[in-house]
């Protein structure tokens, strides 16, 4: 979706904008779509689910239940001792965050999107407890995204933080489902080795896109552009002459 969304922006910003859309940026949406297509064609079939209860039975296997807990301490141990020490120096800090917590978002989500979808259709999944606890992890997990993506988006530059957040939340994102619903069961290594394909290059995409987007603009001068890992808020003004 991401890439989709880097290949809209990029082509509406031209058009409506008046946006230059230079070689590198055409070359970033092409692999976008590229890329996007390649996964859309080889995805492996979702399994159908009939009851919350039963995503509740897959979060709470083992191996999820692993991964979870492994993903709190992380994001804890990121909040509590890396962020007053590096979080105004290395984005790892916000953008690891953001990503193990979206991870669990999307897992969430995807269970509390099921719930609706079947209440709905007339089978009410909102008197089962399991509804209200993805519920209740959505809203905790997207609140804690919205503040560290927020203080990650003030303290560096936008551009290396959207291509370094979609890699992280991604691969994150797509190692949980993994995990969780055990999708890639069915597949073999020559499906698998080609949607790997399609995501690296939305990958090179989406950074192309972000890396070059102000190329071609006169307007700037190279020492005026703001630094590509350091913080953008704390600059030293000119002296006055």
């Amino acid at each position: 979706c991401d890439g989709n969304h880097n290949f809209c922006s990029a082509v509406l910003a031209h058009f409506i904008l008046k946006e230059k859309l230079h070689i590198f940026g055409v070359l970033g949406c092409v692999l976008c779509v590229v890329g996007s297509t390649t996964i859309v064609l080889h995805a492996p079939q979702e399994r159908n689910i009939v009851s919350v209860r039963e995503v509740w039975h897959l979060a709470t296997e083992p191996g999820f239940l692993v991964y979870a807990a492994l993903a709190v301490i992380a994001v804890s141990a990121l909040i509590f001792y890396a962020v007053p020490r590096y979080g105004q120096t290395h984005l790892i800090v916000y953008v690891g965050i953001c990503s193990l917590m979206g991870s669990l978002t999307v897992m969430s989500v995807k269970a509390v999107s099921i719930a609706l979808k079947l209440s709905f259709s007339g089978m009410n999944q909102f008197v089962y407890f399991q509804t209200w606890i993805f519920t209740i992890i959505v809203i905790t997990c997207c609140l804690l995204q919205i503040n560290y993506l927020n203080k990650a988006l003030d303290t560096f530059n936008t551009a290396v933080i959207s291509p370094v957040y979609y890699v992280m939340f991604t691969s994150f994102t797509i190692l949980a489902s993994m995990i969780m619903f055990k999708d890639w069961d069915s597949q073999n290594a020559s499906q698998i080795a080609t949607e790997l394909c399609g995501f690296i290059t939305i990958l090179s995409g989406t950074f192309l896109l972000h890396r070059t987007k102000d190329m071609g603009n006169t307007t700037s001068k190279p020492d005026e552009e703001a630094p590509v890992f350091g913080n953008t808020n704390n600059r030293t003004p000119e002296t006055a002459t």
